[in-house]
């Protein structure tokens, strides 16, 4: 699968640069640190027609060939911590779903045709500011329109992916939106348990937690804690694990290679959400490994639109191996608090 594509990935990249300035509402923010965000038509993964987006510190790669996708997510220069299934468009069925690896927008819940619409032709985009907008055209099947919009913070590593499912057809529409990283493989997914209260004052259960027909749990590619629940890749074990969450601290973590992919979504307590109330899950088989987030159920009447907004950072140097103790991922994830919100 992935990962010689970060040489690869900028063959090929066109001369088409487009600098937008970004001043912040706050003077003391905008003396700290003045950064300026490009937007750079290149070719990606064999894909002629992408834009980067970067703050000198990490760049975003979206594709206009197919999607709405991102295909790259990473620090200048670096690797790509997302999933890379290069491929062109002469050698995909244009017609039934393909698999491009990176991150893309989906039906939940997950129902064949429904959530597999082939995103596999040329999309409009639009760039305002530091912001992107990638629409794809009106599905045949469902009378979806998909739209993601990514952008790129002044500074620093933040993106914010804002989903939009927009029902075109003549009759109301129950879905969820669901957003889903594929990601580089030979890493670990970590998903945050609960935190402890004794029994003597909870009596009431935490969350849900929800299994698939296929899912072991006594598979090696799990460790459930107490404070974390963690799914690794394996390259030699090809049988798909996935397990869901109500998560309601609204992160999920993906750590490979001193990489740490954090990507985050507000959970909202009053709504109901697909899959026994799951608003996180994370899936693998053999390298491929997702870390997907779910928006509450709604029923579209025509016209109207479903959100579901992502906010993602990245950071290197962080020391977090599948065998670590709880404690030890718990002391590497402490720097991130803020970004969790807590």
């Amino acid at each position: 699968m992935p990962s010689t594509g970060t040489q690869r990935a900028w063959r090929g990249a066109t001369a088409s640069l487009l600098v937008i300035l970004m001043t912040s509402h706050s003077p003391q923010t905008q003396s700290q640190a003045q950064s300026q965000t490009t937007i750079e038509k290149v070719t990606c993964l064999n894909l002629p027609n992408c834009y980067k987006l970067s703050n000198g510190q990490v760049e975003v790669v979206v594709t206009t060939d197919i999607g709405p996708r991102v295909m790259r997510y990473g620090f200048v220069g670096g690797e790509n911590i997302l999933g890379e299934l290069p491929g062109s468009t002469a050698e995909k069925d244009k017609n039934s779903w393909q698999s491009w690896g990176g991150h893309r927008l989906w039906i939940a819940p997950e129902g064949q045709p429904k959530s597999y619409g082939p995103d596999n032709s040329p999309i409009k985009h639009t760039v305002t500011g530091s912001t992107i907008r990638l629409e794809q055209p009106v599905e045949p099947a469902t009378h979806i329109q998909k739209v993601i919009e990514v952008t790129l913070d002044a500074s620093g590593a933040g993106v914010t992916l804002r989903h939009t499912l927009t029902n075109h057809g003549q009759k109301p529409f129950e879905l969820a939106p669901w957003a889903l990283t594929v990601m580089n493989p030979g890493g670990t997914a970590i998903v945050p348990q609960e935190p402890y209260e004794s029994h003597d004052t909870a009596l009431l259960p935490a969350r849900p937690m929800v299994l698939w027909h296929y899912t072991d749990l006594a598979d090696a590619r799990f460790k459930i804690g107490p404070k974390f629940l963690r799914l690794s890749t394996d390259a030699g074990k090809e049988p798909p694990q996935k397990i869901g969450i109500g998560n309601k601290q609204g992160w999920v973590a993906y750590a490979r290679n001193g990489l740490l992919f954090l990507k985050k979504t507000t959970f909202q307590a009053s709504k109901s959400y697909p899959d026994y109330g799951c608003n996180f899950e994370v899936y693998t088989a053999g390298n491929f490994m997702e870390v997907e987030s779910l928006g509450y159920l709604q029923t579209l009447a025509p016209g109207q639109s479903a959100e579901h907004t992502e906010h993602w950072t990245l950071a290197k140097d962080v020391k977090i191996a599948a065998t670590d103790s709880e404690a030890a991922i718990e002391g590497a994830l402490k720097p991130y608090s803020a970004f969790f919100g807590r």
